[in-house]
């Protein structure tokens, strides 16, 4: 098995190509339908494939371009421009992003350019206005260390966000524009890594010293991993998309699993085929075999003029109910080829026919038609007659790969993934004209050194000397690191805001109790005017979560610290009994306090 790793992180700053603000920074949310009250502009575009500098077409372009596609995009006025819509042409490079993006290849040991170029990496998925993603490499080289040996670093790169997918209808698909052009920093490994445990110790590490800058982006989407597999005798696979680390091992083994459990049905198939392996089928249309039928999917289509055409699959029974991943089957990769052409899917002869309504007369019609003998399959599609057609087409043409295809997989939620796309080549990549190179001077080096943040080594060793050994390393990987090194830096004791930011919030979460970042500024602060004491802040923080102030909460629940002489008046009457008083107090009062006063 090998394995590699590109990381895509985006950066705390305004976009890449203008200065519009990036959602997600600035207090502005994601998703475009989170815009606060700003109602989005709408506008359509159809993409094309265009030849690369070397006069050659990607094929990923070009299967994107065969499933004519249109797209809607939603634009919104506070968090974009005619830069976002493809009418302005690109602002010069964020000097943020890139000086963010060279910090980062400084801690990764990776040596940057002399002069960093803008290419056009071209996708016409309807994810970029334009048709192509911009890009641009501004470091090579260098390592990430891990347990099982160092992992060398390929590129550091910058480059542009893509528009959020909102929905598919109707053969259009509909993207929201805010998102597009939020700088992102790339890091792609070689493939060093040598099983799925490695993996997500690099893809942690490499997590871990991004978010020690300070200066990315938090939150789910905000990082993804793509995984390159392989195995011998398989190809490389690219599986996009991966956000979590609880399922990044589980991907690479079950890609290895599913390349040797494709070799395993290929061999097979090589034996039934004398070694001459290769799937001749005709398309026929097999809508006379359901007149009258009562299954619901198929009367549904006919009815609504969409035709069944279906193609036989010499010598492939059995084969395409194969599992080869967990509820995947070899049919399945068919399936997802043929759902490039816009169906649904495939109906074949290696599954229940009757859970789809069809009778088994309905079926050996089918056979009949299609010629099917002992030891063949079938496939069948349902769709308007010119969609159905390319649909058999593109699944015939799967069924011919007496190889493990090279491909573009997007990550399942199990575990597993699906076909997207041919995975792409150096045809897809040329120059961008509108935007000027950018040379990397000692001087603007010596600019990022000097406003650069701690490293990770240096980040752990400094909590480690305030904060106990666990409690270090869980505000390392929290989340709430920045806003844990906010209150320190403000004065709270250090331990008091990590178990809070840690365990308080982890218990209330528990109990749907959510809090804000502002509220935990204003209890901070209210707690160092010593109005209560750290046993009351989960109480306070339920009260402020419900919609109280600080003030209203502590009057109401009653939580104001008793100090002074009301102090030593509880303790008087209840005879300097520490555990009697604390039983009583223990939301208002200190225990370090009472303990002084008992001493005195």
């Amino acid at each position: 098995m090998k394995l590699g790793l590109e990381i895509h992180q985006r950066l705390n700053t305004h976009k890449l190509f203008c200065e519009c603000p990036s959602p997600g920074s600035f207090d502005l949310p994601v998703s475009g339908s989170e815009t606060g009250n700003v109602k989005p502009k709408t506008v359509l575009r159809m993409l094309h494939p265009v030849y690369s500098e070397m006069g050659e077409v990607d094929k990923a372009a070009l299967e994107a371009a065969g499933r004519e596609q249109s797209f809607e995009y939603l634009f919104y006025p506070n968090c974009g421009c005619l830069v976002e819509l493809d009418e302005e042409p690109p602002h010069p490079m964020n000097s943020e992003a890139l000086n963010i993006g060279l910090e980062i290849a400084a801690q990764l040991n990776s040596k940057p350019v002399d002069e960093v170029h803008t290419m056009r990496k071209i996708v016409i998925d309807g994810s970029n206005t334009s048709g192509f993603q911009r890009t641009a490499v501004i470091s090579l080289g260098g390592k990430v260390e891990s347990s099982k040996g160092d992992v060398r670093i390929t590129t550091v790169a910058i480059e542009e966000e893509s528009a959020g997918i909102v929905e598919k209808k109707d053969g259009r698909s509909v993207y929201s524009l805010d998102r597009l052009g939020i700088p992102l920093v790339e890091i792609g490994t070689e493939p060093d890594i040598k099983d799925p445990e490695q993996l997500r110790e690099v893809a942690e590490k490499l997590g871990l010293i991004l978010r020690a800058t300070g200066k990315v982006m938090r939150g789910l989407g905000t990082i993804r991993q793509d995984v390159n597999v392989s195995i011998e005798g398989g190809a490389r696979v690219e599986i996009k998309g991966a956000q979590d680390l609880r399922t990044i091992s589980l991907l690479a083994q079950n890609e290895a699993k599913r390349q040797e459990n494709l070799l395993s049905i290929i061999t097979e198939l090589k034996k039934r085929f004398n070694n001459k392996f290769h799937v001749e089928a005709q398309i026929v249309d097999l809508s006379p075999a359901f007149v009258g039928t009562q299954a619901k999917m198929v009367k549904t289509g006919l009815e609504s003029g969409q035709r069944i055409l279906g193609m036989k699959l010499a010598h492939h029974a059995g084969l395409l109910g194969k599992e080869i991943n967990p509820a995947r089957r070899y049919g399945t990769e068919l399936s997802d080829y043929a759902k490039t052409a816009g169906v649904k899917g495939i109906i074949h002869s290696d599954e229940a026919l009757e859970k789809y309504g069809i009778t088994p007369e309905e079926a050996q019609e089918v056979r009949a038609l299609l010629g099917v003998k002992e030891g063949d399959a079938f496939a069948m599609v349902i769709a308007k007659e010119s969609v159905a057609r390319k649909a058999l087409e593109k699944a015939l043409e799967r069924a011919n790969m007496d190889f493990v295809p090279k491909e573009t997989r997007k990550a399942n939620e199990d575990g597993t993934s699906s076909y997207m796309r041919p995975l792409p080549g150096k045809a897809r990549l040329y120059p961008e004209t509108d935007i000027p190179p950018v040379k990397i001077t000692q001087a603007l080096l010596a600019t990022v050194a000097e406003g650069a943040s701690e490293s990770l080594d240096q980040k752990r060793e400094n909590l480690s000397k305030i904060l106990n050994k666990d409690m270090a390393e869980r505000i390392l990987r929290s989340k709430h690191l920045k806003l844990f090194e906010k209150f320190v830096q403000e004065g709270v004791e250090p331990m008091l805001a990590a178990s809070t930011l840690e365990d308080t919030l982890t218990m209330l979460r528990r109990e749907n109790v959510a809090v804000d970042e502002q509220a935990l500024v204003s209890l901070f602060a209210s707690y160092k005017k010593g109005e209560f004491v750290k046993s009351a802040i989960p109480d306070l923080l339920r009260g402020m979560a419900a919609g109280k102030t600080v003030e209203q909460a502590l009057d109401e629940k009653q939580l104001r610290k008793i100090t002074g002489a009301e102090l030593k008046r509880i303790i008087e009457e209840n005879k300097g009994n520490f555990g009697q008083i604390m039983a009583k107090y223990r939301l208002r009062v200190d225990a370090a306090e009472v303990q002084v006063l008992l001493k005195k």
